[in-house]
């Protein structure tokens, strides 16, 4: 078995030329699991494997993560194959926000008598999910107001911090394997963004070395972040994971 992290879009919420924000874990090639739906990221979830995400994770609501999902919504609910078998991995602190922005209103489809919550089969996570034999950790980042944003961990494999703030004290716990650190950064920091300064002051250069960065601003930043040392990810771009380890303490954080 080969895993491997593929990053559909890696722009921040106005560099839609970067595709929004989000990834595929794949497993042998094949879509295993979905980061996040923007709009910019389902479309390239569609370029790149002709068919709609069965599983997703969702780690915040802003829309440059969540304003795919009504798209799939119709995709999935007019297709009897796929109705209500779409899996929807969501932290207990965003199913709120998610509803609010997308189910509520009142006719979803215009026939009426379909729910928004029809097309997916909703699972509410907290510190974290079995997914086809693998047991993923969800943990809190700090992104604007508490308890809004998680992050997602496959141990021995990948840590996906999703839009935060520096977190040293999650890194410290679920990456302190050989874990490849997706991280958000961008030029300048903001309450809910890392910018390439704090990154430098507040991590160690043995853990930077395994941070691939994304959600910056322009290819230009792009540009600019790797010009200080760092690796930054292209929209499109794969790479190759370590097998994860079996997670004999799943639950315990």
């Amino acid at each position: 078995m080969s895993l491997a992290l593929r990053f559909l879009g890696v722009g921040g919420a106005q560099a839609v030329e970067l595709g929004s924000s989000n990834a595929v874990l794949e497993r042998d090639g094949a879509p295993l699991l979905t980061i996040d739906c923007g709009p910019e990221g389902l479309t390239a979830f569609l370029d790149a494997y002709r068919t709609i995400p069965s599983a997703l994770f969702i780690t915040h609501a802003h829309l440059d993560h969540v304003g795919g999902l009504e798209r799939l919504f119709y995709r999935a609910y007019f297709d009897p194959q796929r109705r209500a078998r779409v899996r929807l991995y969501l932290p207990l602190g965003v199913i709120g926000v998610v509803h609010d922005r997308l189910a509520t209103y009142p006719n979803a489809i215009a026939e009426g008598s379909g729910n928004f919550w029809d097309a997916f089969q909703l699972i509410p996570v907290q510190r974290g999910f079995w997914h086809e034999g693998m047991w993923f950790d969800v943990f809190p980042v700090r992104h604007h107001a508490p308890g809004s944003a998680c992050g997602l961990g496959l141990r021995g494999s990948f840590v996906w911090t999703g839009d935060t703030r520096p977190i040293p004290e999650a890194l410290a716990h679920y990456g302190r394997g050989d874990e490849l650190i997706a991280h958000d950064c961008a030029l300048r920091g903001n309450p809910s963004h890392t910018g390439v300064d704090e990154l430098e002051r507040d991590y160690p250069a043995e853990l930077r070395r395994r941070f691939v960065l994304y959600h910056y601003g322009s290819a230009a930043d792009g540009e600019t972040l790797r010009s200080r040392g760092h690796r930054v990810a292209h929209a499109g771009e794969s790479f190759a994971l370590a097998d994860h380890e079996p997670a004999a303490d799943a639950g315990r954080g």
